[in-house]
């Protein structure tokens, strides 16, 4: 018997079958499903991590858009892109809710089961993205790492964790921390979001 509604596995497995199975070819691209976002106040369903940081949030026709606009604005300051992918029924809704740069991906469940993908709008680059929120991405550790390589003495970096990421995007751009970020995602040995379709 066909289903009637999406679900959000049914439609995160179609996303990594057909629409990022390119990206994941790329050695220098990370794939990660059920990223946190700033200190985990909300995750995001698959994050696409090469020279920039890609969210893709996931609403099937089971989810309802109550959270939509709180995740939006956290996504706004964390993520350079955005794209939602919806079933047909949250995309009006959306449409209105969603900034101009986050990207709008329809998805379809046919008699079949199968998910079709219709692109309504592409995602660009957010301008508004905070990169001290970028960088929460990064644990306390490796933002430490990171300033002793760019010549911070040890003692200059006891401070709150809120001090050290302002301290490294004063130093640092935002094309080098979403490099740093990658590089030490990919390094990460024992960590929940570990990428399972890397």
């Amino acid at each position: 018997m066909a289903k009637t509604e999406t679900t959000d596995i049914d439609i995160r497995l179609a996303l990594h079958a057909q629409r990022l199975r390119r990206v994941k070819a790329h050695p220098d691209t990370l794939v990660i499903d059920e990223l946190g976002l700033a200190h985990a106040k909300c995750r995001i369903d698959i994050a696409v991590i090469n020279g920039c940081i890609h969210g893709y949030e996931i609403k099937s026709a089971k989810d309802t858009l109550n959270r939509l606009n709180s995740q939006i604005d956290i996504c706004r300051q964390t993520l350079q892109k955005l794209t939602i992918v919806a079933a047909p029924k949250h995309v009006s809704g959306i449409m209105t809710r969603a900034p101009e740069w986050c990207g709008i991906i329809a998805a379809e469940q046919g008699p079949r089961g199968g998910i079709s993908f219709s692109v309504l709008r592409n995602a660009v680059t957010n301008h508004e993205v905070d990169p001290v929120m970028m960088a929460h991405l990064l644990w306390r550790d490796e933002v430490i790492d990171l300033l002793i390589q760019i010549g911070y003495a040890p003692r200059e970096l006891r401070q709150p964790r809120k001090h050290l990421y302002e301290m490294l995007c004063k130093a640092m751009t935002i094309r080098e921390i979403t490099a740093a970020i990658r590089t030490f995602m990919a390094q990460r040995q024992s960590w929940r979001d570990r990428p399972v379709h890397a």
